[in-house]
């Protein structure tokens, strides 16, 4: 992690290549201007960067990469959805913006050892679990299986299709993705409907699972309860959240989701913490 006196202090980042993945779905691929920072800087899976677009505003944005394109570079994937995300898809190779972070909870990589690991996923949601599903296939022997399952509201929208094509490829994991509309395409195996219609032809041993998840609430729910029906402990179950998160530090309160805090207790939580508060109407 970076430390600075000033938490609210961004670093200046340069924009090394754009990528546009779909048309309102984007990549930047950075690098901190200040070479020291280069090196110091570390993050671990499951963080966020707040970036900050000089001059318009700041988004809290999940670190994607898994250091593997190049040593000293970070990515974060990005959807048009308000108007600093509308200007910083309009950023192109050189420009510069601020970057504060890593911040928050990140994945449980280490409690999942000698266990099945499900990475299940929704929309844009994979971005979040690149970089844990990259350090968990690095480390194949500490687990028990490995299956990395993407739900997509059409076929066409699959973005990251490099990244799935090399996972399906490793005798180490599995690659599943389910769509509600579209013609299937590509190596991988598809399900038609919801993420939750794989769920029940995974071989592993339920009880001994960690699943991990991100994509809209309801899909998370949806795949919580599915695996609790099968067996799996509801603490071995881990979400993350999306709130608005406008400091990063727990001072402003945006993100206050009953007494969590998501920007600093969060963005990664056990189910179990989480549940009571996500049945809460309007939360």
């Amino acid at each position: 992690m970076i430390y600075s006196q000033d938490s609210y202090l961004p670093f200046e980042a340069e924009v090394i290549e754009f990528i546009q993945d779909a048309d309102d779905i984007f990549t930047l691929r950075l690098q901190f201007v200040d070479a020291q920072l280069r090196q110091q800087y570390q993050f671990y899976p499951g963080q966020f960067n707040m970036i900050y677009l000089y001059g318009v505003g700041e988004v809290a944005i999940s670190i994607v990469n898994d250091r593997g394109f190049q040593q000293d570079i970070f990515e974060h994937t990005i959807q048009v959805v308000g108007r600093v995300t509308k200007g910083m898809a309009k950023l192109k190779q050189g420009d510069r913006i601020g970057i504060r972070g890593p911040f928050g909870s990140c994945w449980p990589i280490e409690a999942a050892k000698d266990k099945h690991v499900v990475i299940i996923t929704g929309g844009l949601g994979n971005a979040p679990l690149v970089a844990a599903t990259e350090a968990i296939l690095k480390n194949y022997q500490n687990y028990r299986s490995i299956y990395i399952i993407q739900g997509v509201r059409h076929a066409s929208g699959l973005i990251y299709q490099e990244k799935y094509t090399r996972w399906h490829n490793s005798p180490h994991a599995k690659v599943i993705i389910t769509a509600t509309q579209g013609q299937p395409f590509g190596p991988w195996q598809w399900y038609n409907g919801f993420v939750t219609s794989a769920i029940d032809d995974l071989d592993i041993d339920y009880q001994e699972t960690i699943v991990m998840s991100v994509g809209p609430e309801i899909m998370m729910k949806n795949v919580a309860q599915s695996f609790i029906q099968k067996g799996t402990p509801v603490e071995q179950i881990f979400i993350s959240l999306e709130r608005s998160m406008k400091c990063a530090i727990g001072h402003c309160g945006h993100c206050q989701l009953g007494k969590e805090f998501v920007c600093k207790d969060g963005p990664v939580y056990a189910y179990s913490m989480v549940q009571q508060l996500l049945e809460i109407q309007g939360a």
